[in-house]
């Protein structure tokens, strides 16, 4: 299926080449339609997005106040315990559910910009005089992928470091070390063990994510059959 791929662009530029001016007009106007539709749900997915991180790290604060609060009253004994172990095992549910629809949603952001890289490359078998003018990716192979995502220079590490599903993952991972941790020192471990059995915990469910993540991604480019690839 790979190996045809670049037929199959050759033969949609044929095509395009057999129209005349009304059936190219038609069909940019198509194209165009359909382009703006992709931008449109691609901006409504990553505005959502962002409302829902803003939304638990809103609540994070509020529960860490709120500790702050409750131990202050309590002298951090009695029913204190109780109340942080429930408090931070509602932010590891929300943490959780939240983190997952952060990584959903960058599968689904590579998908706009595979679909919509692939609308360039229709352009282009449209009109090839506007390749010059299109700064993003044509192709709809992984090449595209990364020229759309980081146009200027080949795209690194650090867009993902520095991605707010990043800051999201730090955070969550962060909850359940203390949560983990907080359960270890209520059923009687030491402070070293409670500290080291959180430290441990956190640092493999980042890992985890992070294979998610990258699994996540590596399914969508493989399975996906470019139309138009990238030159060498």
């Amino acid at each position: 299926m790979t190996a045809d791929a670049p037929r199959h662009a050759q033969s949609d530029g044929d095509d395009a080449a057999r129209l005349d001016d009304a059936q190219k007009s038609l069909r940019a106007q198509l194209l165009a339609t359909e382009h703006w539709s992709l931008l449109a749900s691609r901006s409504t997915t990553q505005s959502e997005v962002l409302t829902r991180i803003a939304i638990f790290l809103t609540l994070v604060s509020a529960g860490l106040v709120t500790l702050g609060v409750l131990g202050n009253a309590t002298g951090f004994r009695g029913w204190f315990g109780v109340a942080a172990l429930g408090i931070l095992a509602l932010l590891v549910l929300l943490g959780a559910i939240t983190q997952l629809r952060v990584f959903n949603s960058a599968t689904e952001d590579l998908a706009y910009v595979l679909a919509m890289n692939r609308l360039r490359g229709a352009y282009l078998d449209l009109d090839p005089g506007l390749e010059p003018y299109f700064l993003m990716g044509t192709s709809d192979d992984e090449a595209g992928i990364g020229t759309t995502y980081y146009p200027f220079a080949v795209r690194d590490r650090s867009q993902v470091f520095a991605s707010s599903a990043m800051v999201m993952l730090v955070v969550n991972t962060a909850l359940i070390g203390l949560f983990v941790g907080a359960i270890v020192s209520a059923l009687g471990g030491s402070l070293g063990w409670s500290i080291a059995t959180g430290v441990a915990v956190a640092l493999v469910e980042f890992a985890l994510w992070m294979l998610k993540g990258y699994r996540s991604y590596r399914q969508v480019v493989g399975t996906h059959v470019p139309l138009r690839r990238a030159a060498d």
